[in-house]
């Protein structure tokens, strides 16, 4: 008998993720009922997959009457919780689950979950990478995009089983948890993000620290040791906790109860009851910028806790390729070095590429508002940062809120034009950095469109 069968599951939204959990809820005999508000090209194409394998589609509504009878509701992460939908669920008494939760009853393997504000896609990819190349079998996925691996649902379908599951947990997946449990939980950072969804800080925080709701005394902890957020969000979870920093005092060795850092260049990996080794040089890390260095730290010592070796983790440190959109160069022209740092669409991210980065900088900020806190930009805004052009929704604000710590450009224009006057005011010797603090929506369906565009205005492409 499948472990679904005679079992009903209604999924909110056709977005990849609804895909995947009604095609693992139907694999594993479910009735499935998937409704999605919208009525998109993307949502059809999915529909018509879903159909002819049994499952029953809506678009453009949902039928509440049955997805409040279904025995399990699925959400997909792009339904905020304020959606008439979930509101209505709720008034009736009923609860959902997330893909990632969905899919977690299912996974037959140690499972790696990665989160944090910023730094868990670069972390569980590079995570990933460090597995593979000392030889374990590995499925990566989650929150982590299309085109690095599937949704956690897609990964429960692998076959034969990995040895590793490597799975990136965004807030709003970790909202909905219930048995959720990872075998090795990483958190590489955290600070304010999504207030344009979250009414609060702490409410942002508090869905982050349900990735420890499920902590026994055999779980594992890796945490940023140099944040006290991190450190306050793991409150008095039950586990083992290991540490990495970005430590750099020179041949003085941090505290015992950190166990991966930098030191006097090096990477530095300290396992409990294993001697220090050294994993490779700072400078030998093909990622750009510091905080990369940490991400690279975060994974080695994932890595180690699954027994690999540091040879092997230094190794394969030196053969992880950066991803797009992060701190990516894409093109170097007329002395002039183009880096794509789409992905930071935070003022936290950009501020650890500033901090990353020592310049000369022309930096392209801007895009749709998030309502954050700007005082850490303008903090990190160093003698470097010789020019600051402000585009999009958010320019007015941005501009507001930098006037006097830096020379401005602002744009009321199309993106094309930000980037002509970054172009026009950069020199030789210029990095010229896309690192908007802001998302895309504004101009962009997606990070991604728009850094493929910027990326296509460096190379002086149409």
């Amino acid at each position: 008998m499948k472990p679904l069968e005679g079992s009903t599951i209604s999924i909110l939204g056709l977005g990849a993720s609804g895909v995947a959990a009604a095609r693992l809820a139907l694999i594993k005999g479910g009735k499935v009922y998937v409704s999605d508000s919208q009525v998109e090209p993307s949502a059809a194409a999915g529909a018509t997959e879903l159909r002819s394998m049994g499952a029953r589609v809506e678009l453009g509504r949902h039928d509440l009457e049955r997805v409040a009878g279904a025995d399990t509701v699925v959400v997909s992460p792009g339904i905020p919780p304020d959606a008439p939908v979930l509101k209505a669920l709720k008034a009736a008494g009923r609860g959902w689950v997330s893909e990632p939760e969905f899919a977690f009853r299912f996974l037959n393997g140690p499972l790696i979950a990665v989160t944090g504000t910023n730094g868990k896609t670069t972390t569980a990819a590079m995570t990933a990478h460090l597995l593979q190349e000392s030889g374990a079998e590995v499925g990566l996925g989650g929150n982590i995009g299309a085109e690095f691996g599937p949704p956690a649902s897609g990964l429960a379908l692998m076959d034969p089983t990995p040895d590793w599951f490597v799975v990136e947990v965004s807030s709003f997946q970790l909202a909905g948890i219930v048995d959720f449990k990872p075998t090795i939980g990483v958190v590489t950072s955290l600070a304010p993000d999504h207030l344009d969804r979250y009414p609060s800080v702490a409410a942002y925080y508090r869905d982050k620290g349900r990735l420890f709701e499920n902590a026994d005394p055999g779980s594992q902890w890796v945490l940023n040791g140099d944040s006290t957020a991190v450190e306050e969000l793991a409150g008095d979870a039950q586990g083992i906790r290991y540490r990495f920093s970005l430590w750099e005092t020179g041949d003085v060795a941090p505290p015992s109860e950190t166990h991966a850092f930098l030191m006097d260049g090096d990477l530095i990996l300290r396992l409990p009851g294993e001697d220090a080794e050294v994993l490779l040089p700072a400078g030998d890390l093909p990622t750009l910028g510091l905080h990369n260095v940490g991400n690279a730290l975060a994974a080695a010592l994932t890595t180690g806790l699954t027994g690999q070796g540091a040879s092997s983790i230094g190794a394969g440190l030196r053969t992880f390729r950066p991803l797009p959109h992060r701190l990516e160069v894409v093109a170097e022209a007329d002395g002039i070095t183009w880096v794509n740092d789409s992905k930071a669409t935070n003022v936290a991210a950009t501020s650890g590429a500033l901090n990353s980065l020592a310049g000369p900088l022309v930096l392209l900020l801007g895009g749709k508002d998030k309502g954050e806190d700007l005082s850490p930009l303008r903090e990190a805004m160093h003698g470097g940062v010789r020019r600051v052009v402000v585009f999009g929704e958010a320019r007015h604000r941005i501009a507001a809120g930098l006037e006097g710590h830096v020379e401005l450009t602002l744009v009321d224009g199309t993106f094309e034009l930000a980037v002509d006057l970054a172009r026009a005011c950069s020199e030789e010797g210029d990095i010229l950095l896309l690192s908007p603090a802001c998302s895309s929506f504004d101009m962009f369906a997606s990070y991604e469109a728009r850094g493929d565009r910027f990326s296509a205005l460096a190379r002086g492409e149409a």
